[in-house]
């Protein structure tokens, strides 16, 4: 039994731990409802709590952990440049915000990260957007079938009755196809490792396959398809005899560039077959124009704001000049450009790849399936930046800070320093 008496030891129990990831999970993937159910200032004041929990837990854990391993390099300097925008940008107030709220989720990711390994952060994250897509979809029958109503306060506009789109809990239709694509990658990590019944796992992966599809959002079908093409590269590799891994790696990589030069080749009839015209036109119209503005401070950008501020300069030309009201750039890698210039989208984009490519070497290695789970969630993540603003803020940011955490864990250089004072050189079983 855990000794309740002593603060630090309730801190560093596994009980507390279990208890504090799922109230983190549901706060991240619930911060729409929760901000508009009460307020900006409720969201705020729930995420900053659990921040310092966090830090707390992690002093707690202290002797468990090294500080060299605390956080990604890449993340740190990410963090430190967009506080360090503050001094160019033409409002302090709001890049100081937004730099509070990237730092707090980064807390939140660092803190579940380092106190649950990724079979218990599947487990976790599975169990939360279980019951949120449930509720998601609860809402949804009772809004578009039983009252017919709205529910405008949650962003839900009670189409399911006529088949879609619909928004459950998270606010837009793009963002429940991403959380349901995520979960869908949980629920079948679930399934392969035996983590839950399967009825369970039958009955999560036919709900979050169900509501994607209600999503009836484009980049559903373009991150499924991501998924699919990746899991099936995971799985040629993962089962390719350890001799000649290497170069089916590189043939793999090569297959992935030659795909990528023909998708781009053929985008137009790619859109047309998604029926995705309006809105790829839409989008493309506003990075252009977002294009226009980078050269003014192409190498440090305007300032760290995250989500756009309307009132205030580049982003109230942008949306004058479009005719729109829009709060990100609909594709992180250029609001990155847009905010932090050449320089935060080279770490942002050092950020999100190397842990791909450490993740990708650790599941092509490990026997277990569960480490699949971090290389998918990132490939998704990647994808998704092309489209959606989501890995900058909220929901989006955590997962990708988690997920660079977790394959910093397994692969890193500062493993080897670490090893130098233990004397103890790391190792991953090759099967």
């Amino acid at each position: 039994m855990t000794d309740l008496r002593h603060p630090l030891r309730l801190l560093a129990s596994a009980e507390f731990a279990r208890a504090y990831t799922i109230a983190v999970l549901i706060a991240v993937f619930g911060s729409f409802a929760i901000e508009r159910l009460s307020s900006p200032l409720t969201l705020a004041t729930v995420i900053v709590s659990l921040a310092v929990v966090g830090v707390a837990v992690l002093f707690a854990r202290r002797d468990e952990l090294s500080l060299l391993r605390l956080a990604p390099t890449s993340l740190l300097g990410f963090l430190a440049l967009a506080l360090l925008s503050v001094v160019w940008s033409t409002d302090r107030s709001d890049t100081l915000a937004g730099w509070a709220s990237l730092l707090g989720y980064a807390v939140l990711a660092i803190a579940v990260g380092h106190v649950r390994d990724t079979l218990q952060t599947v487990r976790a994250i599975g169990d939360t957007l279980r019951w949120l897509l449930v509720v998601s979809l609860s809402l949804e029958v009772l809004s578009g079938i039983l009252l017919d109503v709205p529910f405008e306060r949650l962003g839900i506009e009670g189409a399911l009755a006529s088949g879609g789109p619909i928004q459950g809990i998270f606010g837009t239709r793009n963002m429940l196809g991403f959380v349901a694509v995520i979960a869908l990658i949980t629920f079948v990590i679930e399934w392969r490792t035996r983590s839950v019944s399967t009825p369970v796992a039958v009955g999560s992966v036919a709900l979050g396959a169900f509501l994607a599809l209600l999503s009836a959002s484009p980049t559903v079908v373009v991150l499924a398809a991501g998924v699919g093409v990746a899991s099936l590269a995971l799985m040629i590799v993962r089962h390719t005899p350890a001799a000649r891994r290497n170069m089916a790696q590189w043939a793999l990589g090569g297959v992935v560039i030659v795909g990528l030069v023909a998708a781009f080749l053929r985008r137009h009839q790619i859109i047309q077959l998604l029926d995705a015209g309006s809105d790829f036109s839409m989008r493309a119209d506003l990075w252009n124009t977002i294009l226009d503005f980078v050269p003014d401070s192409s190498i440090l950008g305007y300032g760290w704001v995250g989500a756009w501020r309307e009132t205030e300069f580049p982003y109230i030309y942008i949306n004058i000049l479009l005719d729109q009201h829009h709060q990100s750039a609909l594709n992180a890698y250029f609001d990155v450009l847009l905010q932090l210039g050449w320089v935060g989208l080279l770490l942002f984009v050092v950020l999100g790849g190397v842990a791909i490519v450490r993740s990708w070497l650790v599941a092509s290695v490990r026997r277990s399936v569960v480490y699949a789970w971090t290389p998918l969630v990132l490939v998704t993540l990647a994808i998704d930046s092309m489209f959606e603003s989501f890995t900058l803020v909220g929901a989006g940011w955590f997962m990708l800070v988690l997920c660079a955490l977790r394959a910093g864990q397994s692969r890193s250089w500062r493993e080897n320093i670490d090893a130098a004072h233990t004397g103890t050189m790391p190792t991953l079983p090759v099967r």
